[in-house]
């Protein structure tokens, strides 16, 4: 591998700017995670020292991927997908059960979750196939059939998993690429008016009962306050007893005396509110923003087109998984699973989502060198 060796003088041309916002984050997902396992009965105790040791991991791949030129992932981008392909098969048979779902394979040391990592995988795929346009016209349908196959085959194994959550979250990432790329029109309300007509189909067919359930507690949190309207609703109390500048460190009544659900992973934001109230709230949204600004902006810093596609596919993987984790948080969107970048506790979405930066990080870092 093409590996530039990390001198002062390379090392001044890393961004800065993303690297500070992302160990801003970082920190204010350590504070929380200390909030809620400071106390010896917790049952979260152990979680933070968990997270110290993902987090110099994830920074490790950061900056060996900030070195490492992009176009190698663009080169093995087949082969990586045949791999991550062949692990989601294997979930399927040898995967650990949780919660009624297989998603992860037990290596040992860790669990492995392959949809994870299939969301960064499918960019890599959509990069190479896009950045082979001649131009930036629209998009026939014929040139949309092979990178919709990619994108459909690991959807499939997802949902069967179950996983609907994953499986939406890759939709939207690679559907937001494709129309970045430009489609025709009349393509964008086929595909509406398709996904209008089979959505009776798949309710009553595809979605599982807890899936059906997800979608009517979030029209009517009160149906079930006691089952699945249980999370959003112990959510929402969280983050509106924050109020403009929350209750204070370790202070959080819903978190610490865990009335809140799964507070280290899918709610961390609740704790955040609950805790540091709109002020916390706010300035961490800034920071995302901030963070998903400087992808978009690299983008156009870019001087390939693989580059543009790869930062606005990682940007757009950020932005999305912020976006649905935070909504899902305060009740405007169905609670899906999706954890909250940089955040929330979790080896394999962190190690994805350091991945993801890496990538921008070394588009940024090559605009010196073309």
């Amino acid at each position: 591998m093409n590996i530039q060796e990390p001198k002062l003088s390379t090392i001044k041309k890393l961004n800065w700017s993303l690297i500070i916002t992302i160990v801003t984050l970082l920190i204010i997902g350590l504070i929380n995670l200390h909030s809620i396992s400071h106390r010896a009965d917790s049952t979260t105790t152990h979680l933070f020292y968990l997270q110290l040791i993902w987090i110099f991991l994830g920074m490790s791949v950061f900056l060996l991927i900030s070195f490492i030129n992009y176009h190698i992932f663009i080169r093995i981008a087949y082969i990586l997908y045949g791999l991550n392909l062949t692990f989601l098969i294997l979930v399927s048979f040898f995967g650990n059960v949780l919660s009624g779902s297989r998603r992860w394979l037990d290596l040992g040391l860790f669990n492995y979750q392959p949809s994870e990592t299939f969301k960064i995988i499918l960019i890599f795929i959509l990069a190479r196939i896009l950045s082979t346009k001649r131009s930036w016209r629209a998009m026939t349908l014929t040139e949309l059939i092979k990178p919709l196959c990619f994108i459909l085959i690991p959807v499939l194994l997802i949902i069967s998993q179950p996983d609907l959550g994953t499986a939406l979250m890759i939709l939207i990432i690679t559907s937001s690429i494709i129309i970045f790329a430009k489609v025709h029109k009349n393509i964008l309300l086929y595909f509406i008016f398709f996904i209008l007509s089979i959505s009776p189909i798949a309710w009553h067919f595809v979605l599982k009962d807890y899936q059906k359930n997800r979608i009517l507690t979030f029209i009517s949190p009160g149906r079930d306050p006691r089952g699945t309207g249980y999370n959003t609703i112990q959510s929402k109390i969280a983050i509106g007893s924050g109020q403009f500048l929350g209750k204070g460190f370790q202070k959080g009544t819903q978190s610490q005396l865990e009335f809140l659900p799964e507070r280290h992973t899918d709610f961390i934001f609740s704790v955040l509110s609950e805790e540091h109230g709109f002020v916390g709230s706010i300035v961490t949204i800034l920071l995302f923003l901030f963070l998903i600004i400087i992808g978009f902006h690299t983008a156009f810093q870019s001087k390939d087109k693989v580059g543009v596609f790869l930062c606005v596919g990682m940007s757009f993987y950020m932005f999305w998984h912020m976006f649905i984790n935070i909504g899902m948080t305060m009740g405007v969107l169905p609670v899906v699973g999706i954890p909250l970048p940089l955040l929330s506790y979790g080896g394999s979405s962190l190690l994805t989502t350091m991945t993801a930066l890496g990538v921008i990080s070394s588009v940024s870092y090559r605009r010196y060198l073309f």
